[in-house]
């Protein structure tokens, strides 16, 4: 429930803004949004893949407000008219938390939305963040090949990055070169070069890949192939003895190989070079504290017959969250991952230069193991991880 704060005209936006962000870092919001409109300004916080209200502030702090973010940020004060990009470090509890801050005009005045990106990769892995043990297993044997590409595929916010970032993590040992190029850099990996582009400066995925390769390295990644130049760059470094990682905007993990080929990549550069393509989304976790069995109906299973490829039973036991105080009365607290991991064998490169369609191709990978991302979604709502609910939400 959003609520009226600092009514007070002498509280500073030093405070206003310290305490916004500690109180976000508290629930472990990835975003602030801070929008005026025409009577108050409100304050929202994205939790587990969620917009919510929670404050609103008084219209006449405005100003003062966004001038306090746009200092910490480095960016122009007395810019008012274009976008503003920037970022900074803060203490939230001792906790260092670093924030990306997009300004912006809009009809009531600047908007800021403040992206928190907690110092703590150093946490990632592959289990902890939802991957199955035969998932996994596949990923860690392609990432035993010394050349190659793999891919993460999936929407804004599925958690692409996080999964190449755990990944990076246990390839960086001190035998190998490990260099990205990324917008921005989120995470801060030790004895990894990270650089961040830069428009402005003509520093592109592309011009910036294409000085990595003269940098001697072993591993590369790439935030995300986004252009023809990119991808032909990238599949071509992979070609000549690199291992690189990148991620692509596609649905599911077959739909990527004609995205690459789209991208004006030869059919039979993407089926010598492709290793893996992981395929992922987010689902909120089911609150531990408030955790509680739910005895499905008949009625509930006849409908999810209809949806889900596994079948499920009248009387089967699920779980669901009662809601709480430690999960703000959500009935959630946390998110994973669900995955689907296709691997490219010989009948899938076949197909790939054949320029088969992304139909044909998951069919083939499903014949030949890969689970698809909606059953590795239903054995975590049996497993009492997530809910029914937020599988079918995704679906």
């Amino acid at each position: 429930m959003a609520t009226e704060i600092f009514d007070g005209a002498d509280v500073s936006a030093v405070k206003i803004i310290d305490s916004i962000i500690e109180e976000a870092h508290k629930l472990r919001a990835s975003d602030i949004h801070i929008d005026p409109q025409n009577e108050n300004i409100r304050v929202r916080y994205r939790v587990d893949g969620y917009l919510e209200d929670y404050y609103f502030l008084p219209r006449q702090k405005q100003e003062e407000i966004i001038s306090r973010v746009k200092i910490l940020a480095g960016l122009r004060t007395d810019e008012h008219q274009i976008p503003q990009d920037g970022r900074f470090r803060i203490l939230a509890k001792d906790c260092p938390v670093d924030v990306r801050v997009s300004v912006a005009p809009t009809y009531h005045g600047e908007n800021a939305v403040l992206r928190l990106l907690s110092d703590n990769a150093e946490g990632f892995n592959l289990e902890t963040i939802g991957f199955s043990k035969e998932n996994n297993a596949k990923i860690q044997s392609a990432a035993k090949k010394s050349h190659g590409m793999i891919l993460a595929t999936g929407p804004t916010g599925s958690g692409k990055t996080t999964t190449l970032y755990a990944l990076l993590k246990q390839l960086n040992t001190k035998e190998v070169s490990v260099v990205t190029i990324e917008d921005p850099v989120e995470y801060s990996i030790s004895g990894i070069r990270q650089i961040q582009t830069n428009s402005r400066g003509g520093l592109t995925f592309a011009s910036g890949l294409r000085g990595i390769l003269r940098q001697d390295p072993n591993i590369i990644m790439v935030g995300e192939i986004r252009d023809s130049e990119t991808a032909g760059i990238a599949v071509n470094a992979a070609l000549t003895g690199h291992l690189l990682l990148s991620t692509l905007h596609t649905n599911d993990a077959a739909t990527a190989l004609p995205r690459l080929l789209d991208m004006k990549a030869e059919s039979y550069l993407i089926a010598s070079t492709v290793n893996i393509i992981i395929a992922q989304r987010l689902v909120r976790k089911i609150c531990p504290r408030c955790k509680t069995e739910k005895i499905i109906s008949r009625a509930e299973a006849d409908n999810l017959n209809l949806l889900f490829p596994k079948k499920i039973f009248a009387g089967q036991k699920f779980f669901y969250g009662r809601g709480c105080s430690q999960c703000n009365e959500s009935g959630y607290s946390g998110r994973t991952g669900i995955h689907e991991v296709l691997i490219l064998d010989s009948e899938i490169r076949e197909a790939i230069l054949r320029r088969e369609s992304s139909a044909v191709l998951k069919r083939i990978a499903v014949a030949h193991g890969m689970m698809p991302m909606i059953e590795d979604g239903f054995i975590k709502v049996q497993s009492g991880i997530t809910t029914i609910e937020e599988i079918l939400r995704i679906k």
